[in-house]
């Protein structure tokens, strides 16, 4: 017997403001059945190809270190420096920027949310294509 993911959770201080940011980032949707709306401490927001689930859930306590677990995106079109400039654009905070840590057309960029949550902006696919 095994286990699947049945969905990502992200302890937060704001769920509808954190989820309504991801949702712009991801190009995430609410679920139908279960709209997120100002107030709620638990809010869901759904891919609309994929189905993955990020679920967001106030909890009373401050981020304070770093992130055990993180996401890593990569552009669903476009290069991964042209999804930089888009998460710059919606508000995230640059960390880190680790393009071609090992060599030319390398690498990735390390964001926060508004929250401080890490998540890191990889190569495209189509980047990949282009450099293997």
């Amino acid at each position: 017997m095994t286990s699947f993911v049945s969905h990502t959770t992200v302890d937060c201080r704001n769920a509808y403001e954190l989820s309504e940011w991801w949702k712009q980032l991801l190009g995430y949707v609410d679920i139908p059945d279960d709209p997120n709306e100002p107030g709620h401490e638990e809010c869901m927001v759904r891919d609309p190809e994929t189905h993955h689930t990020v679920l967001f859930i106030e909890v009373p306590e401050s981020k304070s270190v770093k992130n055990r677990i993180h996401f890593d995106l990569r552009p669903r079109t476009g290069t991964r420096d042209d999804e930089v400039e888009r998460v710059r654009g919606l508000g995230a905070t640059e960390l880190a920027d680790l393009r071609d840590k090992h060599g030319p057309g390398t690498g990735w960029v390390v964001f926060a949310d508004p929250e401080g949550n890490e998540f890191c902006i990889l190569r495209s696919e189509a980047d990949l294509a282009a450099t293997s």
